[in-house]
């Protein structure tokens, strides 16, 4: 059968009718992808795997969401659609409302976006301002807007987006045959975790799964306002995806993580880098900053002896599955800034045998 997208695959468990058009790129279906290498580092017989949002029509996990959103934008009939943005909600709001013949607003903070980002919102003809401010202004300003204009919201405050990003949940258990027993994911909005531990409940409840897992949420250490207990004002960390200094689902964030006995806490922008070098070089996987802040969190975890403290179940492997939000081309000025450039070498075989050790 041919696959046609989230809605089409899970309606059942969604805020659609016969009567919702759907606006769908085929987003979804993305790999589980088996962490050979991640697994074999920590040693405790324990197996991870990568759930790889980059592989989305846009490149990051928000297209779940924005499919059922800007579908039932379409079947509302509103006028147009806005977002507040660090990048990934642009460039997926703008290229689902270009599906769907949508006027598209975006704000951003001003120089605080990452290039490969702002240039997806652009080319899909979306109206770009940046502004000066951080991502908390632009929210702000996006949310009285769209109290007094027949403008819908786009970002995770929408409900529909939080019922289109469960459906990772969904596939990562399909996949599986059950719920793995550790999730890990980065927090930025605090969104995703918390549509994540909607589904999981929502297939427990189906009978899909017996048991739920435990969700661990990591900030960066420059915006954790979750972590620290405050907002935070100004925000600083290279993973701009989750530089974000007052969640707007903060609370059920915490909810998840209290309902399912996990935690969030925070990783260093120094302990991204190596996790994202190591995704790279290791795992053949390439992903944007802040997605390589689920498995800085794994690798801190497995320093804190966290996973050797935990049962296991019915004397099975503990299974561990780290999101990856966005792909890494979202921000390939980080990757350039953390590598060597090649070298340069003579355009004869001795030269390049020479350099190559043969």
């Amino acid at each position: 059968m041919h696959y046609n997208g989230v809605i089409d695959r899970y309606k059942k468990y969604l805020p659609v009718s016969d009567k919702t058009p759907v606006i769908s790129l085929k987003e979804g279906n993305t790999p589980l992808i088996p962490a050979l290498y991640l697994s074999k580092l920590l040693g405790e017989d324990l197996e991870v795997y990568l759930k790889y949002e980059g592989l989305n029509p846009t490149g990051s996990f928000k297209d779940r969401g924005m499919t059922v959103a800007i579908s039932k934008a379409c079947e509302e009939k509103v006028e147009a659609v806005i977002c507040a943005s660090t990048g990934n909600t642009s460039a997926s709001a703008a290229a689902y409302a270009a599906k769907a013949g949508l006027k598209c607003i975006v704000l951003i903070p001003r120089g605080a976006i990452a290039l490969g980002k702002l240039s997806q919102a652009l080319i899909h003809g979306a109206v770009v301002l940046a502004l000066d401010g951080n991502f908390d202004d632009a929210l702000k300003l996006a949310r009285e807007i769209t109290d007094k204009h027949p403008i819908r919201l786009v970002n995770s405050l929408n409900p529909h987006r939080i019922e289109g990003q469960k459906t990772g949940s969904f596939e990562i258990c399909d996949c599986l045959g059950e719920a793995p027993d550790f999730q890990v994911m980065p927090v930025g909005n605090a969104g995703n975790i918390t549509a994540y531990w909607k589904g999981y409940k929502e297939y427990k409840d189906a009978g899909k799964i017996s048991r739920l897992p435990k969700m661990l949420g990591f900030q960066a250490e420059g915006a954790a306002p979750i972590v620290r207990g405050h907002a935070i004002e100004k925000p600083q960390t290279l993973a701009t995806a989750i530089r974000i200094g007052n969640p707007a689902s903060w609370k059920m964030a915490e909810q998840a993580r209290d309902e399912s006995g996990g935690l969030i806490d925070m990783v260093s922008d120094d302990e991204i880098i190596e996790a994202y070098k190591i995704l790279a070089s290791k795992e053949g996987v390439f992903v944007e900053p802040a997605s390589a802040a689920s498995v800085a969190g794994l690798l801190k975890l497995h320093k804190q002896k966290y996973f050797s403290l935990k049962p296991k179940t019915q004397n099975l492997k503990p299974k561990i599955v780290c999101i990856l939000t966005g792909h890494g081309l979202k921000d390939p000025d980080r990757a350039i800034k953390t590598i060597k450039e090649p070298k340069a070498v003579k355009a004869n075989l001795k030269a390049v045998l020479k350099e190559i050790g043969y």
